[in-house]
């Protein structure tokens, strides 16, 4: 059984069309990378994959079950969603804020602070427990995010932009933490827009790229595809050349230099 099913899903808000035609597949031990120009609806699909937004064509099902059809605490227990941004009460300590994504659980918060013990090693923040929110930098806010997500242990993972204010050493280090959980079999949706981190995840030909574009998907592939290159060029109309230090392929714009237009 599938953890998440999009079928011809279409969004749209104010008069506007910002997604058409959208059909996903997550199973177990899946993982797809979103990438997309800014405004073409990654945020916006992740959201709808969490129930949050409703789709106005299509369905889209968790397991079984439309999402529209399950309460938040049913949510809560099917998927996990690591927003840009993520807000929290400013006097809150971190254990308090992490211990918040159990609420599906029904537990007290010290029994929920207990539960959450393995979260905050694996986001490397148990140093900063007693700390107030407030006070966090953007990238310690950042991996108390990823805490809270983890802390949540649902089956599915939604990341918008995960090594968001992160240094390169922690960018490295939560992508890596997302091999593990992949390889753990969860199923994992991670939009980023640096498409190098996603080298850290290994197994490319496992790894599928979604191209999203004009509000629909423009390709589906793999990491280890010889042409993603080219893909993303028309994706994102600049040209994308790849580069090589031994085995390890790198994917960066050529400076100055525009992708060739598709004929009209």
């Amino acid at each position: 059984m599938s953890l998440l099913d999009l079928r011809d899903v279409g969004v749209r808000r104010g008069g506007r069309e910002l997604l058409s035609g959208v059909s996903l597949e997550v199973n177990p031990g899946d993982l797809l990378a979103i990438l997309g120009p800014n405004g073409v609806g990654k945020s916006t699909l992740l959201r709808l994959m969490a129930g949050l937004v409703p789709p106005s064509a299509g369905h889209v099902r968790l397991g079984t079950e439309p999402t529209g059809a399950l309460s938040p605490r049913e949510r809560a227990a099917r998927v996990a969603w690591l927003p840009q941004e993520r807000s929290s009460d400013s006097a809150q300590t971190v254990e308090e804020f992490v211990a918040t994504a159990r609420f599906r659980f029904g537990e007290s918060t010290s029994v929920a602070i207990e539960h959450c013990a393995r979260a905050f090693g694996q986001a490397d923040v148990t140093g900063l427990r007693a700390r107030r929110c407030g006070t966090l930098s953007g990238g310690e806010r950042q991996r108390v995010a990823v805490a809270a997500l983890l802390a949540q242990e649902t089956d599915l993972l939604l990341l918008d932009e995960p090594a968001n204010h992160l240094d390169p050493s922690y960018q490295r280090t939560i992508y890596e933490l997302i091999a593990k959980l992949w390889r753990a079999g969860h199923g994992v949706v991670c939009v980023t827009h640096d498409v190098n981190l996603l080298a850290h995840l290994g197994d490319a030909d496992r790894l599928r790229v979604i191209g999203l574009g004009a509000g629909g998907v423009r390709f589906q592939t793999t990491f280890s595809d010889e042409s993603l290159p080219e893909k993303l060029s028309a994706l994102f109309d600049t040209r994308i050349i790849a580069l090589r230090d031994g085995r390890a392929r790198y994917l960066v714009p050529a400076i100055g230099e525009s992708a060739p237009r598709e004929p009209s």
